[in-house]
């Protein structure tokens, strides 16, 4: 760990920025860089807690992903250039260890927040994850992240309430397919519909709570149900700690989406959970990069998510 002791750690590892996918790819090393130079201009880099990731175990991605997933995954792994394991979901020489870091992040996270080391945490890393299956890569994404962290949670902490939030343009297939019965998470979504990856409609088991949107979804409308669906669910469930697959391609410039978010929303959506993380579970947030794809919206979206956290 480096920098000044404060209440928000960020973390992330020099190896998510060596997995790339090929020239032109949106899901691209840059969009680090990008978040980082406007946490420096905004003058809130020195305020966090940096941190370094460590790699997730195997047998804490055990907790996720079947052994024969994550053999293929390593065997599929090329010494040089790229192997396709979806047509946008690509693997470089370096994947693996960024993924495995980016697990990591989340995992780390958990600890310093269960720990009381940070109030809450936002892991910038890439891979993303939340379209992850439990046996299947599939739309950028290699490892189920924030499942892995929630899993953590509970098997370390004893936790018996984490919630998921993903605020994400796409719906987090992934986390929902590794956690559907798992009772004792809660997941609520927001997403474009129909869009990639065309499910989500009609959520898998009664503790996930996707709520479908149209395109050209803009602030009042995202804000009605983040205040009507969300904020009741959670505040029934009351959760322990709350974990966030935080993307930001929901914004009004980022043309993977068709939605319209600004930066406002982001930082007033982190508000509102910080008021439910605060009421029960002693501040404690996760954050973790998924989707944003324009540079700028990305990187001014994220500069306020982190401000709002730091405010806390």
């Amino acid at each position: 760990m480096v920098g000044s002791c404060g209440a928000t750690a960020y973390i992330t590892h020099p190896s998510c920025v060596m997995h790339e996918m090929g020239q032109g790819h949106p899901e691209c090393p840059e969009r680090l860089a990008a978040i980082q130079d406007r946490l420096i201009a905004a003058g809130i880099w020195d305020y966090l807690l940096h941190v370094t990731a460590q790699a997730a175990t195997r047998e804490q991605l055990l907790r996720v992903h079947p052994a024969a997933y994550l053999d293929r995954l390593a065997v599929a792994s090329p010494a040089q250039g790229h192997v396709h394991l979806e047509p946008d979901t690509v693997l470089n020489p370096y994947t693996l260890n960024a993924a495995y870091h980016g697990a990591g992040a989340g995992i780390q996270a958990v600890d310093l927040v269960m720990q009381g080391k940070a109030q809450n945490a936002f892991c910038a890393i890439r891979p993303p994850g939340h379209h992850a299956e439990k046996e299947k890569a599939f739309g950028f994404c290699f490892l189920s992240n924030v499942a892995i962290a929630a899993k953590h949670a509970m098997a370390v902490y004893g936790l018996e309430r984490v919630a998921i939030v993903d605020f994400d343009v796409h719906h987090g297939n992934g986390t929902e397919d590794c956690l559907w019965d798992e009772p004792r998470a809660l997941m609520v979504s927001i997403f474009q519909h129909p869009f990639f990856p065309y499910s989500g409609d009609v959520p898998m088991a009664e503790n996930m709570h996707n709520i479908a949107m149209p395109r050209a979804t803009k602030s009042a409308e995202f804000r009605e149900v983040v205040t009507q669906q969300w904020l009741p669910l959670l505040n029934e469930f009351k959760p322990q700690l709350i974990l966030i697959s935080a993307g930001f391609d929901a914004h009004l410039e980022d043309e993977m989406g068709s939605m319209g978010l600004v930066e406002a929303d982001y930082a007033w959506v982190t508000q509102q959970l910080m008021k439910v993380a605060a009421r029960y579970s002693e501040h404690r947030i996760v954050s973790m990069l998924e989707g944003g794809y324009d540079l700028s919206a990305l990187a001014r979206s994220v500069t306020e998510h982190v401000r709002a956290l730091v405010d806390d």
